[in-house]
């Protein structure tokens, strides 16, 4: 479970992108398409929109209008994405505990992220610390959710 702790700890960061992981991991049989709607994630134009909404919000997270992490949709949005991706981590039979392990993470690490983030942007501005943190946050998603692409193993397709 402590892939799904890992993934819940990137949503408190960035909301989609625990869903956009999964979908890469879902095309290459990394994760097994076994929840609901997973299935849907070996189309490639679904996956390539679960991806693109991440990207979507890594760029409006630069913006100046752009929410706090810790309003009431941004959490509701992480704990739905985390429970969802720390689900597909887990062995079918720890799905649920693994669910509620992401999701308390999640909004655990919004609270904790977004004070690191507010004391950076003072010294550092907004886009700059987004942008690190994009790059942190996106390429954890990854790593958590693709082991074998980070290890640079090749997966087989069916």
């Amino acid at each position: 479970m402590l892939r799904s702790l890992l993934i819940g700890l990137v949503a408190g960061q960035r909301g989609l992108t625990p869903l956009a992981a999964i979908a890469i991991a879902t095309q290459r049989r990394e994760v097994r398409p076994e929840l609901p709607l997973q299935k849907l994630l070996l189309n490639p134009v679904i996956a390539e929109g679960a991806i693109a909404l991440a990207g979507a919000e890594m760029a409006g997270d630069k913006m100046k209008s752009a929410p706090d992490r810790i309003r009431p949709l941004g959490l509701i949005v992480r704990s739905i994405t985390s429970a969802y991706a720390g689900a597909a981590l887990a062995p079918r039979n720890e799905r649920t505990a693994a669910a509620a392990i992401a999701v308390g993470a999640a909004l655990l690490s919004s609270y904790v992220g977004w004070r690191l983030r507010v004391a950076a942007m003072q010294r550092y501005g907004q886009t700059a610390t987004g942008l690190i943190e994009d790059a942190i946050v996106g390429a954890a998603g990854l790593a958590i959710a693709n082991p074998k692409l980070v290890a640079g193993k090749r997966t087989r397709r069916r």
